[in-house]
Order: C-alpha cells, then sequence, then structure tokens
C-alpha cells in the first residue's frame, strides 16, 4: 500500500470542521435574526443594504434564540481546538510546504484562470495543489481566525474592551464577523464546486487517503465538467500498423586469406613460414670457372 495522499490527522480535522462550521453558521444566522441589523436603533449603517431584512429560517438552525447560542459557543471551541490541532499539525509535520503560495503565485494563478477559460490548451503544471488552491488553503485560516476574534469580541465586549475596540467598536465587530462567515460560506462553496466539477477522485483522498496521480486533473486535463472522467477517446479508427522493418541480412564473410608458404633455403633447410602468396626461390649464382677447367 502506498503512501497517503492526505495525512489522518488533516483528514480527520478537516470533516470535524465541516461539521462545526456548517452548525456555526447555521446557528449564527439564527442568532442574527433576533436584531437582524448592524446599526443601533434610530443610526443607520453604511455597508449593508438589508437592514431589517431576516435571514430565511430554512437557513438557520437552533430553533431559537437561546437554543442557536447553545449550539454556536459549542461549536466555537471546537471549532478552536480542532483548528489548533490542525495548524500545529501541518507545521510540525512540514504540510505548510504544500499550502503556502510560492513566489510565482500571481502568475501561477493568471496560467491557472485562463486555462479554465479555455484561454489556455494545457493545464499548467501543478503539483499536488495548484495555484488557486493554494490561495484558498492558505487563506481559509486566516478567515477563521479573524472570525473567531470578532466573535469573542462581541461575545464579551465589556471584558474583552480593548480587542472590541480594536475592531471599531461593537457594531463594526458584528459586521466583521458576519463578512468573514460569508467569506468562509463561499471559499467552502467554491472548493465544494470544484471538487465536483473538476476532481471528483479527491473525495477518496480526504476520506481515505488514496488517490491516483493518473486521474489528477492535470493528467486528465481537467477542466470544470470537461475531461471530468478522463479524455474522451477519439472516434476516429485506429492508424494502421506500421510494416515491419526486414531483417538485416549477416555481412558477407571475409575472403581468407592464402595458407603460409614454406619457402627452401639455398643451405637446404627451410625458411620459416608466412602467410601470403608463394615466392620463388633466388637462383644458384653463375659460375666463374672457365668452361674447359670444368674438365
Amino acid at each position: 500500500m502506498g503512501k497517503a495522499r492526505i495525512h489522518p490527522v488533516v483528514r480527520i480535522t478537516h470533516w470535524v470542521n465541516a461539521v462545526a462550521l456548517t452548525i456555526m453558521v447555521g446557528s449564527g444566522l439564527r442568532i442574527f435574526n433576533a436584531y437582524p441589523a448592524f446599526a443601533r436603533k434610530g443610526e443607520t449603517f453604511c455597508c449593508y443594504p438589508w437592514e431589517g431584512q431576516p435571514i430565511p429560517n430554512a437557513l438557520t438552525f437552533g430553533g431559537w434564540l437561546a437554543g442557536a447560542r447553545n449550539w454556536h459557543f459549542a461549536m466555537m471551541w471546537v471549532l478552536v481546538v480542532n483548528g489548533l490541532i490542525y495548524l500545529g499539525f501541518i507545521y510540525l509535520h512540514g504540510e505548510w510546504r504544500d499550502l503556502v503560495p510560492k513566489k510565482s503565485f500571481f502568475r501561477d494563478s493568471l496560467e491557472m484562470m485562463k486555462y479554465y477559460l479555455f484561454l489556455r490548451k494545457r493545464h499548467p503544471v501543478q503539483g499536488k495543489y495548484n495555484a488557486l488552491q493554494r490561495g484558498t488553503y492558505f487563506v481559509l485560516p486566516i478567515v477563521g481566525a479573524v472570525a473567531v476574534l470578532s466573535g469573542i469580541a462581541i461575545w464579551k465586549p465589556v471584558q474583552l474592551a480593548l480587542l472590541t475596540d480594536l475592531m471599531g467598536g461593537y457594531v463594526w465587530a458584528r459586521y466583521w464577523h458576519f463578512l468573514s462567515m460569508v467569506a468562509l460560506v463561499a471559499l467552502s462553496a467554491i472548493h465544494i464546486f470544484m471538487v465536483f466539477a473538476v476532481d471528483p477522485y479527491a473525495l477518496r483522498a480526504i476520506t481515505t487517503g488514496g488517490y491516483n496521480p493518473e486521474k489528477s486533473p492535470e493528467a486528465r486535463n481537467a477542466r470544470p465538467f470537461y475531461n471530468l472522467f478522463g479524455r474522451r477517446k477519439s472516434k476516429e479508427p485506429p492508424e494502421a500498423p506500421p510494416p515491419p522493418v526486414p531483417p538485416e541480412r549477416p555481412a558477407s564473410p571475409e575472403t581468407p586469406s592464402a595458407p603460409p608458404v614454406a619457402i627452401p633455403h639455398p643451405s637446404g633447410g627451410e625458411a620459416p613460414a608466412f602467410p601470403g602468396p608463394a615466392i620463388a626461390p633466388p637462383s644458384e649464382p653463375a659460375s666463374t670457372v672457365p668452361d674447359g677447367a670444368k674438365q
């Protein structure tokens, strides 16, 4: 069994955060409906055009104000403890290296946007996460911290007056708390949409840890709802295989050299044999004795 793509600690904290955040958002909206405005009575607020309009009850959780408060504060501590475990683990285990944006973040993000808008043919090289994912996963803990701090500021505005004042007062602390909730919901919604629209195989990674790199968005060249389950097979008939290459003929053997030839030596012996054609022995020297003296 290969190494899990996502560590068990990250997987567990991910799902705990998902449950805690869902309950916190629903109960928070129910608390907001008790007074669906940011300005005090008789005053106006610049930055919320729906003053006095409650959130639909179908989007709230807790049933009534006291019940919603109980759920909200209970899940707040779950979210805080779980978030600290997650942050501590990714720092000590080195997982933060996969989440912190690189120096080329803006350039890489632009290339991903061009790819999603069909202005680029091939999926950019991404590694474990692409630039947009890195940015989202890096910002989420920061937004979560703002939500927690602003929530504490409006929970204890007298005891924690310094924190409340740093956020601009009670009214603005409520507003930052509301905006951080909206940002968390928006980022989570985009995250869920991209999982189902681009990389549904990531669901296995976040539940069991397994993942097939051959089915990654980069390998499939996947955009939202495009090449979702792999590249489309071409309807054209397959090309004919190339003709077989004839085997090479063996090289012709070299012409054998002539056998060694023994050359007779004038003294009656034989000269050492050497390869090559036969050579005639040297002729005897002419006699210098006159013919009459031979008798």
